[in-house]
This record gives C-alpha cells, structure tokens and sequence, in this order.
C-alpha cells in the first residue's frame, strides 16, 4: 500500500515538474501545478520519515537473531530488556523460558519429528545470569572442573542468556534421555533431527570435530534459533558454525 502511494507520487510529481519546466511563458498559468509539484514534495517527505520512524523503531524494539555469545563475545548489556520471553511446561512439568519465536518454530519442529516418530522434548533454553552460575557450580562439583569447562559457559558468556538457544531432550521407548553422553549415543535419531533443523530457523550450535572454533565439546542437543531459514540452512549445508558463517560475511 504504501509502496503503490509512494510511486503514485513520484510519477505525478514528475510529469508537473515537466509541465512547469517546458512552458516557462506559462509560469504563471501553471502556479497552481507547481503548488501541487510542492505540496507532494512535501507527501514524499512526509512518507519517509513515517518510514523511517518504523525502521527505528523497528531497530529499537527488536533482537539481533544472529548474536554471538561465546568465550570472547558477552551478552549484550541490553539484551534482556529487548528479548521477549515466554514460558512453558513440558513433559516433566518444568517451567522452561524461551523466545517467543523460537518457541514457536522449535514447535512446529516437534511436529514435524513427531510425524516420523521421533519424540523430542524441553530441556533447557533462557537461563539468568545467577542460574548459569547455578550450573556451572553443580557441574563442577559433580564432574570436576575440566568437563565443566568442556561443555558449560561462565555467566555472561553462555548462549542460554540469550534465550535463542534450546536444549532439547528425547523419549525412546517411553525412556527419557537427556545425558549428553547418551545422547551421543543416538547417531540415527539425532541425525534426522539434525536435517529437520534448519527448515525451522535452527542450527545445531556445537558440531563435532569443531571444538577449536565453538571452545566446546560436540552436543547434538544444542539447538540454537537463528530466525532466517536460508541463512540456518547455508550453516548446515556447509557444516559450519555460527562463529565461521559471521566471519565470512564479515570479509
């Protein structure tokens, strides 16, 4: 609508700006058109600072999708004051916060592996900054500091802060499995998972042989949701990670 107004008004503009142009022994004749030439200058202005105050605002009010949250890049300070969490119970009855569209998508995901009997279920997603600390000490006290420096991020570090990252757990013959090590051990399940993912918008956040880049061990049940489908799929294709997809655009 507003693209048809907009054309509307160049094409009219243009054709009095001519028409006052190329009779200048009729300038005063054409006073009235060249008032109209004005008053739709001032539309097309008007119409773009309308435009631009929704992009601003727009920019303001909404999240990069694409953020990097790792060893060396730190939530953003205003990330939570932007990001729209909602919550959710699931199967073991654990109130799970997560972004709103993510949420959504990662939804229509467990749909679509429910279709291929594949049963997938909340884990994990946002956790606050004393959270992480929380498992960060628990981990620790329960697998020694190496592991936990292997597979979990000091606070203000982990992409959990962002709530754009979902850790799911599966159900296999009524069993729930959500050790990491089990579910390593589940190739099959997690490599139709994994194909579905960027249909959805997701990744799989930390691949395997990898390690050097993400600074963490493999985790086929780390998702993470990065809102724009061809750039989730361009990711999964090449089997890269989100650390190598943004330095190659970036060059």
């Amino acid at each position: 609508m507003k693209n048809s107004l907009f054309i509307s008004l160049v094409l009219l503009s243009c054709i009095l700006m001519t028409a006052c142009a190329s009779n200048p022994d009729k300038i005063s004749e054409d006073t009235s058109a060249c008032s109209l030439w004005e008053a739709d200058c001032d539309a097309i202005k008007d119409w773009e600072s309308s435009i631009e105050a929704e992009s601003t605002t727009e920019n303001e009010n909404s999240i990069d999708y694409l953020v990097l949250v790792n060893k060396e890049n730190k939530l953003p300070e205003d990330w939570e004051s932007k990001v729209e969490l909602v919550e959710v119970q699931n199967a073991y009855d654990e109130t799970i916060r997560v972004e709103k569209e993510a949420l959504e998508k990662y939804n229509e995901l467990r749909d679509a592996l429910l279709a291929e009997w594949i049963d997938i279920e909340l884990d994990s997603s946002y956790r606050s900054v004393e959270k992480q600390q929380q498992v960060w000490d628990d981990f620790e006290k329960e697998y020694g500091l190496e592991y936990t420096q292997k597979y979990v991020a000091v606070p203000w570090f982990s992409e959990h802060h962002t709530a754009l990252a979902i850790d799911i757990c599966i159900i296999k013959d009524w069993v729930l499995i959500y050790e990491n090590a089990d579910m390593i051990a589940e190739p099959e399940i997690f490599a139709k998972i994994h194909q579905k993912l960027a249909d959805y918008g997701f990744i799989l956040r930390y691949l395997e042989w990898k390690e050097d880049i993400t600074w963490y061990g493999y985790e086929p049940r780390h998702l993470r949701y990065v809102w724009d489908v061809n750039i989730a799929k361009e990711i999964m294709e090449n089997g890269r990670t989100l650390e190598e997809y943004l330095n190659n655009r970036q060059k």
